[in-house]
């Protein structure tokens, strides 16, 4: 039986979410009993992490109580090595600096933050090449890894001048699961952190908003899909080269340093035939 203390708007929404979830898992052979066994170690994990009582690490019959998770089960994940939530891992972080680099830098860019074709070699293109791209960001990994790991997932292709060219304004692998999967965490997490924080009304909002409509023809999809890709990338590259610009300018010191995440989606599916014959109020 359903607990009254549970806002049935709230299961409704948690049911709606997991939805898109449950159909990834099941199509990648993840099972409810695997899924189950992970949402187990990531309950216990948040309720160790951020339900503390003044800042004292908690019992784990507290967290049992909290999570509904057997106590022993509570000793035995607390036990194994602490869950992971770090964020991009540090090949896709490079990835990223690079990428930014490339869009934002002179003499790799116009002034229209356009990334220019570099000479794959500095012996080539000198101050002004891949090589010298790289150097910028890192000297710890060698251009040519880094080229052919990227030419690898789509990012940059190679012309007959042995040229390379990004691809896209950022770094957003076209191929290869694991880098797909590294951002589809980043980005779900950020965005759900987002609309938590605004649903529990403590402390200022985050910007989170949408516009959605439900009886467009396919033909005005493609023209939204598209204006999306173009104008929604253009304003998040504007976004990127103002905190480039602001963390270029920010004084090191002592202040607790922040991350920040700005992202925008687009996504549509045919509408439920019911719901878009009923009549408007």
């Amino acid at each position: 039986m359903q607990s009254p203390t549970l806002p049935p708007s709230l299961l409704g929404a948690l049911r709606r979410v997991m939805r898109p979830l449950v159909r990834l898992m099941l199509r990648k052979g993840v099972t409810y009993t695997v899924f189950a066994d992970l949402l187990k170690e990531v309950f216990v994990d948040v309720a160790d992490r951020e339900f503390r009582l003044d800042d004292k690490v908690s019992s784990d019959s507290r967290i049992s109580l909290l999570t509904g998770v057997h106590r022993k089960d509570v000793r035995r994940l607390r036990n194994e090595s602490e869950t992971s939530i770090a964020a991009l891992p540090e090949n896709i972080t490079l990835s990223a600096q690079l990428v930014n680099a490339w869009t934002n830098s002179r003499p790799f860019c116009t002034d229209a933050g356009q990334a220019l074709p570099l000479p794959r070699l500095a012996s080539v293109g000198g101050e002004c090449s891949f090589d010298a791209l790289m150097a910028k960001v890192s000297t710890d990994i060698r251009a040519r890894v880094v080229l052919d790991e990227w030419l690898r997932l789509g990012v940059v292709r190679l012309d007959e001048r042995d040229r390379v060219h990004l691809e896209a304004q950022a770094f957003l692998p076209q191929k290869g699961f694991d880098e797909k999967a590294a951002y589809f965490g980043h980005n779900l997490h950020d965005h759900a952190r987002a609309a938590v924080h605004n649903l529990s009304g403590e402390g200022l909002p985050f910007f989170e908003r949408s516009v959605h409509y439900d009886a467009l023809a396919a033909v005005s999809v493609d023209t939204l899909r598209e204006a999306v890709a173009r104008e929604g990338m253009q304003t998040l590259l504007n976004f990127s080269r103002l905190a480039a610009d602001l963390e270029n300018l920010d004084s090191p010191g002592i202040e607790q340093r922040q991350r920040i995440t700005i992202g925008l989606y687009f996504y549509t599916e045919p509408t439920d035939p019911v719901s878009s014959m009923t009549p408007a109020p």
